[in-house]
């Protein structure tokens, strides 16, 4: 179709832009051939009208589709552009934070200024073995197709890293050889690899240097090659390095720096070993203080110094050479402060004793005045004489800057010289991999002679790139047999030919050098004479006669001619370079002595040598004259040959290119200015890619490809069985024009924009069919809802009718029942009526009546009332008379009483007082309370004290009326006495008077005091009152907290049992680290074992002749043996000849850890015996004292102190053998030392502490049992032998003496001894048990105490808390309860304990006694006489019924012990074990024979037959390891041999599920325990080995399976793929699919159910195996941008769903594989949500809880739509994830580590089968073992 034909409307287009330098525009109506304006709209909204160029009527470039845009590969996309190019990358580079992007054969990095999360070791393990169009783009995939291209077709690669500088061609190339070095590894143990990495600080501290477009820009071109062995393992490296930039030594920019070295240097210059050096601050130094920016943020120097220093180290450089180093880069600094001082016009001087040229003469070993004199002469030479010439200042100071380029020159050639040195590799280089890091194409306002080198070797590197992309073009059409035409592209040997042929520039240049008058103004008239007009790449300014210009393949560049000639001639003079080499410092003749060989590519590139301006006066034979004329090569034409050279090895090799972006010049990081990208793009050769690309068919597709694409545009009739006819039909129907597509073998080629137009015609279709659909269902949905509406208008007319009708019913009824509640509502009115006026009357004769019967009654009750009053006032007359009298009498005691009320007031008012203070502090504490009731009970007290007073007043005032009244009687009685005595009748009158004035008195003061009882009265009810309130008060409060109190504790026991519960998941989780530790340390253990066995074979094989006497061993059973044997040299001295087999270098010497150790041992073994000898003197001591009171039992004490001497006997022998092992150890340690070998976790350490413990155990057990079997034997012969000793009793002599005599005296007397024996015992131990009840008594008295004194502090507490407010008192008590509980748990727990070390304790005796009470009755048997025996026939009869009876052993010969494992282990098939015999069957045969050995108390048969089969089966798994079968067979038996071990070991907690028969069959005598945990580990090993093979099957099964095989047929869409697809490097890997994992998954399952693998056991391998598909699967989808749309997450979500089925079917739903897999499956689920709002936001937050915050992000990011319909995820809502997760905590790595295995464990599985039931297969071939 014509490409008119795209122009129609809606159409997108880009037109130019003077900003973004393309915008994007849509039509508003189709074009016309014709049309001169075509209508836009642009996407800020505005119309315009854009018209076309009249001469060449080219039309804007058309906009790929959406579903295109971001593609991984540039080549992909259909429109093939510039404005698609840096479209595409912006959107990548922007909003998907992707960095790479292919372009074909380039990848383009674009340098995102910011640390990405994509260069770790599991990314690398990702890619490692990759096909490079499989994985997003990345350096790791270029790095990866390198490698395997180099391995495939044994053909060496490069990798050309080029772009500006700031672009991070450095970072990229120092990742590609990271990862070389992560997956070949090394072929040596010489860690080549790392000194690879090493080089990198090196050069980029003395090649590195910022400038103002970048910090740690490379200011020289290096290749480096990485060699490579026959197995493809890095062996060594070399280095090339281009055109140092020297001139930066003496002069930098303004924002620049000199190099990192010279700052690093000043940074650490307070080092104490760069005293010497006399260093300071970079400021102070000329050559470093010229940019004014000594400092990079964020770069601290001085470590960067110290990572040089290491690196430099770590290649071997020594301390010395790099000090020399130092002192050289020292002396340039100080070379450059040096002075000169004008004399005259033609001369200078430099001062006296000048400060800075001392130092540098000092530093560099030479003299001062002879340097002083030739910095400011030189020395000129004619054909017949020599003279010296003064120079100028001017001249003197290019000369000393020149000499300062010169040396750094040399030094930097020399360190290149030494890393490569360091680098290279003894072993033969099979292949190499070179990194090219070259500067890119460079322009800036003012260009010199390296900006023009740099751009001649871009030209020459783009040519190369030019012919390589053709190449493949061609290679490409030629493999598809697709008829090839020419492509025209760009081709620049025009301008190479104008840099390079005779005449050219660079030879004008050189011959201008050789003129004695040549200037830049000489040589640039040359140029304008030679190429101007003449050459249409060659231009001159109009407004400059000192520059040129030439038309590179990038851009035009103006160069500037000043200094061209002093630049390449490099002139340094040779006296200066004399006076250097004659210094007494070594190193510095080192770096100009004349190397006479060919120049290498390193020595004439990066030194620049210049020759000396020194001509020999007298002609020399021809060899000087030939030196002096190679001196005088020009650093053009090095450089020239050096490119020349550079381009011969990339034509020898495969390249691959690396194009790096700097996206902005102002360092901002995700920042892309689209200008400076074009600039580049257009520089690097990208566009010309797209360019020649577009040229021909740069879109390819597969048939299968096309058909599964396009399917839609195809009828049922044009489907064929043959797919590449039925595509080749359709195209001819869909696609008029021919040449527009070509049919290839495999693919079918399109032009550029076809596949934009089929995506068109299927984007049409699609539509057509989504509108018919949607009509469909439209039309059914509204039929629908009006059938839907029609039935429910029907309901409801029905149910309205029905209303009406029950509502009119209702009103008839509601008619009828209103008359006849009106009837019975008037009867009811008429009838109250009647009944109130009724009553009214009633009740108004009521009342009349009433009144008249009051009047009367009142007239009656006046009349009693009258005279009742008479009778009282005539009666208070007579009261009044009287209280006069009281009142007089009693006022003394009013008095008194007052003052003492008063008191008592004063006392309540302040206990009012306090009290209202209390209430005014709100203190509701209990104590307060109480104390406050208190005294409320004390004024009641007072209260009723007071009210018995006022009783006792009344009494007294009756007492004292009633003495009134007497005494009246006696004066009437004295009355007639008065008469009498008229004289004393006045007295008394007058004390009458008096005694009538007190009463009055008293009556007052009584009245007063009775006011102030009752006001007291008052108050104190008051005070009562306000207590009893605050009181209630109190208690409310009281009450409130103890409320609180309990919701506290109940919070603080829900927050307690919270925290328990979370600790016990940490504690869990710490459980499983340390397990997944341990077991990845046996993992670690066994590879480096199985590397010690691989090099001890390789030395075997090397040794020709073994040594005489030396007897060489199996690697993996010496190397086991060591391991796993646990000697018992101590106590065994048999086995010294079998040792001494072993070779010498098996001695392995001892750290001074483990020396020490040792040592301490030996102290605390030596002070523990004199405890002993001290203890045992002791007690012989009261053996004497006790002597006269102890002759009753002269046995026991006898047997007692041969115990302690047998005892001290041990201890002096075991303290010898210590010293002796002491002392051999000391001599191990004095004649060998490998640290390596015997540091602390390396395993010769760990089986000697292994042994050491071993050891120890042993020596205690068989120390216990040797003293407790001598102790029995003394105590049995002196109980046993006739007692001739004058201490012993008569009647026990007589007894023994019968004994000989006669039998029944002799029993009677055994009998008599025993009873005697018995008694002492008895004694004995009730002397003991009193000594426990008194120890008892004693414990429990100190327990009372303690009790005491707890309840004295708690009283203490108590009252300390009750002075507390109510919070602190509370939380007080909280602490004390905590503290209490914890005191308490601790306690328990050393109680628990002491418990478990008792219980272990008394079964070890146990076993022990049982052991030793076997053998004394043995040696009883053996001690009795002939005649006892004949006396006894039950045992004869025992004997053989015991033999017949089968107790589940076998027996085997001590030789036929390899034999038994050979026939058992190594040659056993597991196949038909598996199929055959009964589970396990290996492992129980082994068991039994173990135990037989147990049975014999063989423990020599025991070590050996446990540590060959151990290392047997080390071996089979070592040969046979990559099968799963077999690891699988034997991780099943190792587990069975386990488990009867704990089965049958006689310990409580193994017993359990035990019948009586199979604990009659546990082991008595030995304790394997040791062995248990060293099965445990080989356990953990074969598993280990089980999963890796297993992870090995299914590895190539996963992704294609998983991820790219279509379950669901037709859900996936095949997008448009680029060029990187092509260059898959390894066969179809598609053939896999779901159903291929499925039946691997049932394959293992079956495996290991045949072979009788523990049920929790298979749990966990298919968890194991479940993780890895899992995480494969993840990993895979996170770096493949091409698999995350939302039919691939419901594909996935599908094949989740099937392997969720398998699992149903096997029953292993709660093995815990299914967890394994929702990472994945949040993944795919995350790929199918809605992402658009801030609710889906919220839901994927709250979804994603098992990916963290990268993984989510990428998946957003990674998001492509395959189809039209699909939309992108917003850069918006992306930024709205990462806000709602930027508070979780989870790890920042991108990918699931798809090595991680998951700790094993082995739960305890006893096996119901009885030993005695096996029966052993004849065809095992173990005919030599015997049933017992």
């Amino acid at each position: 179709m014509a490409a008119s034909e795209l122009y129609t409307k809606f159409a997108r287009v880009w037109i130019p832009d003077p900003e973004e330098v393309w915008k994007s525009a849509e039509l508003l109506k189709d074009y016309k051939p014709g049309d001169k304006v075509l209508l836009l709209h642009l996407e800020d909204g505005k119309d315009l009208e854009y018209r076309l160029d009249p001469k060449t009527k080219e039309l804007p470039h058309l906009r790929n589709p959406d579903i295109l845009v971001g593609e991984n590969d540039l080549t992909a996309l259909s429109y093939l552009h510039e404005p698609a190019v840096l479209h595409n990358l912006r959107v990548r580079f922007i909003d998907s934070k992707l960095i790479y992007t292919y372009c074909g054969i380039v990848l383009v990095a674009i340098n995102p200024y910011e640390q990405l999360p994509i260069y770790g070791e599991d990314i690398i393990n990702a890619y490692s073995g990759q096909n490079m169009g499989d994985m997003d783009p990345h350096i790791f995939a270029v790095a990866e197709e390198a490698y395997k291209q180099m391995a495939r077709d044994e053909r060496n690669q490069s990798i050309i890293v080029s772009g500006e500088s700031g672009a991070g061609k450095t970072v990229s190339a120092k990742y590609a050889m990271r990862y070389f070095a992560t997956v070949s590894g090394s072929a040596s143990e010489a860690n080549v690899e790392e000194k690879v990495l090493a080089s990198n600080p090196i050069m980029e501290s003395i090649g590195n240097a910022k400038t103002t477009r970048n910090d740690n820009s490379s200011r020289f071109g290096k290749y480096i090659e990485i060699g490579f062995d026959k197995r493809y393992r890095i062996i060594g490296a070399n280095m090339r390095t281009y055109l140092l930039e020297k001139s930066r030594v003496v002069f930098q920019a303004e924002e620049e720096r000199n190099y990192h070295i010279f700052y690093q240097l000043c940074a650490s210059a307070n080092l104490p070993e760069f005293k010497v050096l006399r260093l300071g601050d970079a400021n102070n130094f000329h050559y470093t203080n010229q940019g004014g920016s000594p400092v990079i943020e964020g770069v601290d120097d001085a470590k960067e110094m110290a990572h040089t220093r290491q690196a430099c180290t770590l290649l071997g450089i020594s301390e010395s050479y790099q000090m020399g180093i130092f002192r050289i880069l020292a002396g340039i600094l100080h070379l450059g402060n040096v002075v000169f001082m004008s004399r005259d016009s033609d001369s200078c001087t430099i001062p006296p004793k000048h400060e800075p040229l001392s130092i540098f003469c000092d530093l560099m070993g030479v003299d001062f005045e002879e340097m002083c004199h030739w910095l400011c002469h030189r020395k000129l030479a004619t054909a017949t004489e020599t003279y010296i010439k003064p120079i100028s200042k001017l001249q003197a100071t290019n000369a000393r800057d020149a000499l300062a380029k010169h040396i750094y020159a040399k030094l930097f050639n020399w360190i290149v010289d030494h890393v490569n040195q360091a680098l290279h590799s003894a072993v033969k280089q099979h292949s190499f991999i070179g990194v090219l890091d070259i500067y890119g194409f460079e322009t800036f306002e003012i260009n010199s002679f390296e900006q023009f080198c740099i751009n001649y070797a871009n030209e020459k590197l783009q040519q190369q790139f030019n012919m390589h992309v053709f190449k493949l073009e061609q290679e490409e059409y030629m493999k598809e047999q697709i008829p090839w035409t020419l492509i025209d592209f760009y081709d620049n040997q025009p301008c190479i030919n104008l840099i390079e042929s005779k005449l050219g520039i660079l030879d004008l240049l050189d011959e201008e050098c050789k003129m004695p008058k040549g200037t830049d103004d000489t040589w640039a008239q040359k140029l304008y004479n030679t190429h101007l007009n003449k050459c249409a790449l060659f231009e001159k300014p109009r407004l400059s006669n000192k520059a040129f210009i030439i038309q590179h393949f990038a851009d035009k560049v103006e160069y500037q001619c000043e200094g061209f000639l002093e630049k390449n001639k490099d002139t340094v003079f040779e006296e200066q370079i004399k006076v250097l080499k004659s210094s007494k410092f070594k190193m510095l003749p080192e770096l100009f002595q004349d190397d006479e060989k060919a120049i290498s590519p390193t020595s004439a590139t990066s030194s620049g040598r210049v020759p000396l301006t020194r001509i020999p006066s007298k002609p020399t034979k021809g060899r000087p004259g030939q030196t002096a004329k190679e001196h005088k090569k020009t650093v053009g034409h090095q450089f020239r040959n050096s490119l020349h050279l550079l381009m011969e090895t990339l034509n020898a090799t495969t390249p691959h290119y690396v194009r790096c972006i700097k996206p902005n010049d102002f360092k901002f990081p995700f920042t892309f200015d689209e200008k400076r990208a074009v600039q580049q793009l257009r520089a690097c050769g990208v566009l010309e890619t797209i360019r020649i690309s577009a040229a021909g068919f740069p879109s390819r597709w597969t048939y299968q490809e096309f058909f599964s694409r396009y399917r839609v545009l195809m009828k049922q009739k044009d489907v064929l069985s043959d797919r590449k006819q039925t595509c080749k039909n359709v195209l001819e129907k869909l696609i008029v024009d021919k040449d527009k597509y070509q049919f290839g073998k495999t693919k079918i080629f399109f032009r550029a924009g076809q596949v934009a137009y089929l995506e068109k015609l299927r984007a049409d279709k699609l539509r057509a069919a989504c509108i018919r659909i949607q009509k469909t269902i439209r039309g059914w949905l509204l039929r629908k809802k009006y059938l839907r509406m029609r039935k429910a208008a029907i309901t409801v007319q029905r149910y309205v009718r029905g209303h009406q009708a029950r509502c009119y019913a209702k009103f008839l009824r509601r008619t009828k029942a209103a008359t006849i509640i009106q009837k019975h509502w008037r009867m009811y009115v008429a009838r109250r009526r009647y009944k109130i006026t009724r009553t009214a009357t009633i009740v108004l004769q009521s009342y009349l009546r009433g009144y008249l019967a009051r009047n009367r009654y009142h007239k009656m009750l006046r009349e009693h009332k009258a005279v009742i009053i008479q009778k009282w006032v005539r009666g208070w007359l007579a009261r009044t008379s009287y209280r006069r009298s009281i009142h007089a009498i009693i006022y003394l005691q009013c008095c008194f009483r007052r003052m003492m009320a008063k008191r008592e007031l004063k006392k309540l008012k302040i206990e009012a007082r306090s009290v209202e203070r209390y209430k005014k502090l709100h203190i509701g504490m209990e104590n307060k309370i109480m104390q406050l009731q208190r005294k409320v009970d004390e004024q009641n007290k007072d209260y009723k004290c007071l009210m018995e007073k006022l009783t006792n007043l009344e009494g007294i005032y009756n007492s004292e009326t009633e003495k009134l009244r007497s005494d009246l009687e006696r004066l009437q009685l004295s009355e007639e006495e008065a008469k009498i005595a008229t004289g004393r009748v006045l007295s008394l009158q007058e004390e009458i008077a008096k005694l009538r004035k007190d009463l009055e008195q008293t009556q007052s003061e009584k009245k007063s005091i009775e006011e102030r009882a009752d006001r007291y009265k008052q108050e104190t009810e008051q005070l009562v009152s306000n207590l009893k309130e605050e009181n209630t008060l109190l208690k409310q409060e009281k009450e409130t907290l103890n409320h609180r109190i309990v919701e506290q504790a109940k919070e603080m026991t829900e927050t307690m049992e919270k925290k328990l519960v979370e600790e016990t998941k940490q504690l869990e989780l710490d459980l499983n680290d340390e397990r997944l530790r341990y077991q990845n340390l046996l993992n670690e253990f066994s590879r480096l074992e199985e590397r010690y066995d691989d090099l001890k074979e390789e030395m075997t094989l090397m040794v020709n002749v073994p040594k005489p006497g030396h007897k060489r061993t199996d690697s993996t059973h010496s190397s086991n043996e060591s391991e796993y044997t646990f000697s018992s040299e101590i106590a065994e001295t048999e086995d010294i000849p079998s040792r001494t087999e072993e070779p010498s270098e098996k001695k392995v010497p001892l750290d001074m850890s483990l020396f020490l150790k040792l040592q301490k041992r030996v102290t605390e073994l030596e002070q523990e015996k004199q405890v002993m000898q001290d203890e045992l003197d002791r007690k012989e001591e009261q053996v004497l004292r006790s002597k006269a009171k102890e002759e009753e039992r002269p046995q026991i004490r006898g047997a007692e102190l041969e115990y302690e001497s047998l005892k001290r006997q041990e201890l002096e022998s075991e303290n010898k053998k210590l010293k002796n092992e002491l002392n051999e150890l000391r001599k191990a340690l004095s004649e060998k030392s490998a640290p390596e070998v015997t540091a602390p976790g390396a395993p010769a350490y760990r089986v000697l502490m292994e042994q050491l413990t071993s050891v120890s155990e042993e020596l205690d057990v068989r120390k216990e049992e040797v003293l407790i079997l001598r102790s029995q034997l003394v105590s049995q012969k002196e109980a046993i032998q006739p007692k001739d000793d004058k201490n012993t009793m008569t009647d026990s002599t007589i007894l023994l003496e019968d004994v000989q005599k006669m039998k029944d005296k002799g029993e009677i007397a055994q009998a008599y001894i025993g009873l005697k024996e018995t008694n002492r015992l008895l004694e004995s131990q009730l002397q003991s048990q009193k000594r426990s009840h008194e120890n008892e008594a004693e414990a429990l008295r100190g327990e009372i105490q303690s009790l005491k004194e707890e309840n004295n502090r708690q009283q203490q507490l108590l009252a300390q808390n009750l002075q507390l407010p109510p919070e602190a008192r509370i939380e007080a008590s909280l602490q004390h309860e905590i503290t209490r509980l914890t005191n308490e748990n601790l306690d328990l727990m050393e109680q628990l304990e002491k418990q478990d070390k008792t219980v272990r304790k008394l079964k070890k005796q146990l076993k022990v006694f049982a052991k030793k009470i076997g053998e004394l009755e043995v040696g009883q048997m053996e001690n009795i006489s002939p005649g006892q025996i004949i006396d006894e026939p039950i045992r004869p009869v025992n004997i053989p019924r015991k033999e017949k009876d089968f107790q589940g052993m076998l027996e085997y010969k001590k030789e036929d012990e390899q034999k038994l494992v050979k026939n058992l282990i190594l040659e056993l098939k597991p196949r038909g074990v598996a199929v055959n015999l009964i589970p396990g069957l290996p492992a129980y045969i082994l068991f039994m024979c173990v135990r037989h050995a147990d049975y014999l108390n063989d423990d020599q048969k025991v070590r050996s037959l446990l540590t060959s089969t151990i290392n047997s089966i080390k071996k089979v798994l070592k040969k046979r390891g990559d099968d799963f079968e077999t690891v699988s067979f034997w991780l099943s038996n190792t587990c069975r041999f386990l488990h009867c071990l704990k089965q049958y070991s006689g310990e409580e907690g193994f017993m359990k599920h035990n019948t009586s028969r199979q604990n009659e069959h546990c082991l008595t005598n030995f304790d394997l325990a040791e062995y248990r945990q060293v099965l445990s580990d080989l356990a953990i090993q074969i598993y280990q080995q089980l999963v890796r093979v297993l992870e090995n099957i299914l590895q190539p099964m996963i992704v294609s399976g998983m991820l790219e095989h279509e379950t669901i047929q037709g859900v996936s869409g095949v997008k448009p793929t680029g060029l990187r697809k092509r260059t898959s490097s390894i066969a179809d890997e598609g053939t896999y699919t779901l159903d291929s994992i499925l039946r691997q998954l049932n394959s293992f399952h079956s495996v290991m159910c045949q072979h009788g693998m523990d049920p929790e056991l298979i749990k966990q391998v298919v968890k194991q195996m479940f993780y890895i598909v899992g995480a494969v699967t993840l990993n895979n989808l996170l770096l493949r941008k091409d698999m995350c749309s939302w039919s691939k997450g419901m594909q996935i979500r599908y094949n989740v769903s099937q392997l969720e089925e398998w699992l149903r079917d096997k029953n292993l739903m709660n093995s815990g594989a299914k967890e394994t897999l929702e990472p994945l499956i949040q993944a795919a689920q995350l790929l199918q949500v809605k992402k658009k709002t801030d609710d889906d936001a919220e839901a994927i937050c709250s979804m994603c809880n098992a990916l963290t915050t990268a993984q989510i992000v990428k998946v957003l990011n990674l998001y492509t739509p395959v189809n039209e319909f699909e939309e992108r995820v917003s850069v918006s809502f992306i930024r709205t994830i990462q806000m709602r997760l930027r508070d979780r905590k989870d790890s920042p790595q991108l990918l699931m580590d798809a090595k991680h295995i998951f700790p094993v464990t082995f739960p305890f599985n006893p096996s119901s089968l009885a030993l005695e039931t096996i029966q052993i297969p004849a065809s095992l071939g173990l005919g030599f073992i015997s049933r017992v």
